[in-house]
């Protein structure tokens, strides 16, 4: 049984579009960025080595399921969300709904989905998308980073829905249940906004938000002391352009998505400062690009001395204090 009128689309990043298309097929027109930016999903912060990382990284997104629980409460509408320790039940359970014509977004480990490339393969756990029929042994899944559906056997789901390790997804699917019959996107528009700013500026952990720009900044002049070798320090350099631009974050570590977001948002909620806060941030994000295109030239090309990294952590500290002011502007603007 394939629910044969769901539509699938493109998006920029699994977890806003999932929630996005789910939103659709139960009958709200809303987009992507919309959903993005009423959950404050634009966010920042940098984490040192440690038991839950290998080496230092960034995240530029909020934490994952956070979109889904923050659209719910500011929409007023609801979800209806299952885990499982037992994965015959949660399979069992993900049949049913599909068979009761109930698409289903499923929370996997990318690195099971037999319709990946097997270069583009690697294991993260908290990756989105949405099962929307099944045939024989075989599911119909809408994975917002490929152009079509795409089948998926029941043997890679359960693995990928049941992996181990960090963030393991322990079966986790949700499904829509509740669209209010009307929505107040003034109050969800400015609530989003409101906590986006305080997480860039006031989360007092100087890892979050623009503080963790500049300790990002700062420390990325020690990473030759934490690599193994030229050839480790050379791939963790390239991941930067690969955690702003290819992790499905629609470029630019989401400032683009968030742009179009400000720019919608100022026509629903009539303020025209948005829309020029919307020009600010695409410039902005063009300065978050240079950083990709550099960071992956200097890691390709393993030249990776102090000079390149000064310059290096020199753009990533200019982006902090555009930031500040951006979103100090933002807030001022929506207080």
């Amino acid at each position: 049984m394939i629910i044969s009128n769901f539509d699938h689309k493109m998006a920029a990043h699994c977890e806003s579009g999932t929630i996005t298309s789910l939103l659709k097929y139960a009958g709200l027109d809303i987009t992507e960025p919309l959903v993005f930016g009423i959950s404050s999903g634009i966010f920042f912060g940098y984490f040192h080595k440690s038991k839950s990382f290998a080496f230092p990284t960034f995240i530029v997104r909020s934490r994952p399921g956070q979109m889904r629980k923050n659209i719910e409460k500011r929409l007023g509408l609801r979800f209806t969300s299952y885990t499982f320790n037992d994965p015959v039940k949660g399979m069992y359970t993900l049949d049913q709904l599909l068979s009761k014509n109930i698409p289903t977004a499923c929370q996997v480990d990318f690195f099971y989905m037999d319709y990946v490339p097997s270069w583009e393969k690697v294991h993260i756990n908290v990756h989105f998308m949405v099962a929307v029929g099944k045939e024989g042994d075989t599911y119909k899944i809408s994975d917002s980073y490929f152009p079509t559906m795409v089948e998926l056997n029941h043997s890679a789901l359960e693995k990928g829905r049941f992996a181990g390790g960090s963030m393991s997804p322990k079966g986790f699917i949700f499904h829509t249940d509740k669209i209010p019959q009307t929505i107040d996107y003034q109050s969800a528009i400015t609530k989003g906004i409101k906590k986006a700013c305080f997480n860039m500026l006031k989360i007092p952990l100087p890892f979050i938000g623009i503080r963790g720009m500049r300790m990002f900044a700062k420390k990325i002049m020690e990473w030759p002391n934490l690599a193994r070798d030229t050839e480790h320090l050379s791939h963790e350099i390239m991941k930067i352009n690969i955690l702003l631009e290819d992790q499905g974050t629609g470029g630019a570590g989401f400032r683009f998505m968030y742009a179009t977001f400000l720019q919608q948002a100022s026509e629903i909620i009539q303020k025209p400062q948005l829309k020029e806060l919307s020009k600010q941030l695409m410039e902005i994000g063009d300065g978050w690009r240079e950083i990709s295109l550099f960071s992956a030239r200097i890691g390709k090309n393993r030249d990776l001395g102090q000079d390149k990294l000064k310059q290096l952590s020199d753009m990533i500290s200019d982006r902090a204090q555009v930031e500040e002011m951006f979103f100090n502007q933002l807030a001022k603007t929506i207080h």
